[in-house]
Order: C-alpha cells, then sequence, then structure tokens
C-alpha cells in the first residue's frame, strides 16, 4: 500500500473514532452511553461499601479488605490483557515511566481504597457512601491544578450542581443527631479517598494516552489486540492495560498494606476471604473497569466527564436501600433520605447537563499544535 493510501485510510479511521467519540469529547449519544456505563459501575461499586461494612462488624482487619481486593484483581486483569496480547505494552509503559506510575497509581488505588475500608471501621456503610460523594466535588475544583488546557476549566453549572450534591452529604450527616469523634474520624479519611480517586485516575489517564502504541504482532495487528488508531489519540494504553498497569505500579503498597493486618490483626478469616474475592470481581474488575472506561469516553469535555464523575453518587441510594437488608444495620432517617434524594437528584440534572453540553471544536481538537499544547510529552 502506497505511503497516500495509508495515510487516508489512517485519516478515515480517525474520523470514524471522533464520529463515535473515540477522541474523548464524545456527542449527545457517546456522553449517554459514558453516563449509563458509570451508573452501572456505581451500582457494582455498591458492593463495596456494604460488603467491607460486614467485614468489620465481623472484626476482620481493614487493612485485609483493602489489600486483598487489588491482590484478587491484579491476576484477573493479567489474564484479560493476556488474552488480548497487551502485556507487553504495559511492561514497557512502567519501565518507561516507573516513578509517576508508581506515584500517581498509588495515590488513585491506595489512598482511595485503604481509606475508604478504615471508615467501614467507624461508619454504616450508607453513610461512608454518602461521604464519597465529595469526590465528585474535588473532580471538578481540581481541573485546574491537573490540567493545563480547556479541560482545566471549571464550568460553572458542574459547581452548582455538584453544590446541591454536597448539600445532600450533608444532609445525609446531620440526621444521625450528632457527630461523634469516631464519626468525625470516618469523614476525614473518607475526605482523602475522595480526593485521591480521581487525581490518580485523571493522571494515570494522561499516562496511558502518552504512552507509545505497541509494535506490531506477526498478523499485523497491535500488540494491544485494537485496531491501529481506536485507541486513545490513536495510541497508549486502552481500558483494562490501564487498570493492569495501576495494579502492578500500586502492588508495593498493598503488600505492605497486608503485611501491616498480618502484624496487627493475623491473617484473615475464610469469610473474609471469601467476601473480600466478591468485592474483587464485583468492585474492582467490573465496577471499576466500566468506570474508567466511562471516563475514557468523556476525558476531553469538562462537563460530560465531571457529569460521569458525578454518577457515583446514586451508590448512596444502592447502598441505603441494601445494608439494612443485608447487614441488618439501622435505615437512614428522614433527613438522611432527603439527602439521598438531592444526591441523585444532583445526578440527574448533571446526566442531562452533560448531554447537552456541546463538544470542544473539532478543528482545534484535530489542529496538531492543539495536540501538543494537550500532551506536554509531545512538546
Amino acid at each position: 500500500m502506497s505511503d497516500s493510501a495509508t495515510a487516508d485510510a489512517r485519516t478515515g479511521r480517525a474520523s470514524g473514532t471522533r464520529a463515535a467519540g473515540g477522541d474523548g469529547s464524545g456527542g449527545a449519544g457517546g456522553a449517554t452511553v459514558a453516563i449509563g456505563l458509570a451508573v452501572l459501575g456505581a451500582l457494582f461499586f455498591s458492593v463495596s461499601f456494604i460488603a467491607n461494612r460486614i467485614m468489620a462488624v465481623d472484626g476482620g482487619a481493614w487493612e485485609w479488605s483493602a489489600s486483598l481486593r487489588f491482590l484478587y484483581s491484579l491476576p484477573i486483569f493479567l489474564a484479560i490483557v493476556a488474552a488480548r496480547r497487551g502485556v507487553r505494552p504495559v511492561l514497557r509503559a512502567l519501565r518507561a515511566n516507573p516513578g509517576p506510575w508508581i506515584l500517581w497509581s498509588t495515590v488513585g488505588f491506595g489512598l482511595f481504597y485503604a481509606p475508604i475500608c478504615l471508615a467501614a471501621d467507624l461508619a454504616p456503610g450508607w453513610t461512608v457512601a454518602a461521604t464519597w460523594q465529595v469526590t465528585i466535588v474535588c473532580g471538578v475544583l481540581l481541573a485546574p491544578l491537573l490540567y493545563d488546557d480547556d479541560r482545566g476549566r471549571i464550568p460553572v453549572q458542574g459547581l452548582v450542581l455538584s453544590g446541591l450534591i454536597l448539600a445532600g452529604v450533608f444532609l445525609t450527616q446531620f440526621g444521625h443527631g450528632g457527630l461523634s469523634w469516631e464519626m468525625a474520624g470516618g469523614i476525614v479519611v473518607v475526605l482523602v479517598a475522595a480526593i485521591a480517586y480521581p487525581v490518580g485516575n485523571r493522571r494515570t489517564m494522561e499516562l496511558a494516552v502518552a504512552e507509545p502504541a505497541g509494535t506490531a504482532a506477526e498478523g499485523g495487528e497491535p500488540e494491544g489486540g485494537e485496531p491501529e488508531g481506536t485507541g486513545p489519540a490513536g495510541a497508549g494504553l486502552d481500558t483494562f492495560q490501564r487498570l493492569l498497569a495501576m495494579s502492578l505500579a500500586s502492588l508495593p503498597f498493598w503488600l505492605l498494606v497486608a503485611l501491616a493486618g498480618g502484624l496487627r490483626a493475623g491473617p484473615p478469616s475464610g469469610g473474609q476471604l471469601a467476601t473480600t474475592a466478591l468485592v474483587a470481581v464485583c468492585s474492582g474488575v467490573i465496577a471499576t473497569s466500566l468506570f474508567f472506561a466511562a471516563t475514557h469516553r468523556v476525558r476531553r469535555h469538562p462537563l460530560r466527564l465531571a457529569a460521569v464523575e458525578a454518577t457515583q453518587a446514586a451508590e448512596v441510594a444502592f447502598v441505603a436501600l441494601a445494608e439494612p437488608v443485608i447487614a441488618s444495620s439501622a435505615p437512614p432517617g428522614a433527613w438522611a433520605w432527603t439527602g439521598i434524594l438531592a444526591i441523585c437528584a444532583g445526578v440527574v440534572l448533571y446526566a442531562f447537563a452533560g448531554r447537552g453540553g456541546g463538544a470542544p471544536d473539532a478543528s482545534r481538537e484535530a489542529s496538531p499544535d492543539a495536540s501538543r499544547e494537550r500532551d506536554p510529552a509531545r512538546r
């Protein structure tokens, strides 16, 4: 095939990718799909809050609840990526930038989930899930610190809706009739997780996009198992490859947490081993994959990205309805339900706002100069 034909083919594939939302901005339909994926992910994420509370009440060490989830999910991600012939690009990416991958993977996985498990020792699952929704506001407010392009702007509409969700979070806590020191400690550690998760997710998303594509295999297909040009910016790691890279890069942190749990509380019980295996599949693999895929689809559109992140608030409703039945815990009171309804209303309004928002300027998106502005590694 001639060079001009090859260029035309690549241009056609790139145009098709942008039309399908693959450029990271997504049309209205792409935003709807992303929001739907994220809500489904929130359903599976809810398993963590309930299961962690059950294990905490039964005396299971939070260190084991946290570390076992990632120790279980690592071989699952490895098997998925290996089946798609994408392991070597992951290892190459980790060797190329070991420091950033270890740092942001530890932030996005370690400083997110370890505090969530510790909070389960201090409060019911639905209160932890409600406080966790502060991450939605954190994702919006931290954008100027994470990006130096259009994604760094704070969408006013998104900020208002995040404020509504945050007000709902405060109402759920007001329903307790007072704030104990134990509850305050739980809120503080959840706030750490709420900041760490969007920061780690967005930073590793940039690392994955910046990585060079894998060399073609003998059959002419890239090592990632996807046709050339379908990955982010036509190169980089896909969602499962990024999850595997983050799991490997954060492994030292989880081994240290597991060691601390063993020294403090001894080995995990059989029940804790089985429950964390369920959490690893539902939350660690299914939910995380759905959420990361959703954020990847709208990664270049600030309001739609905020809308996808806001869908995590649906976890509160799922946990509030399921936990009293499954774990026989105290159900939310009237004030708490008012807050939960405010959170759900914010999510619904976010979904409409994200679906209707305009996409970034296509000509600027396609401009090589704009691409260099977005990606400092290409300057």
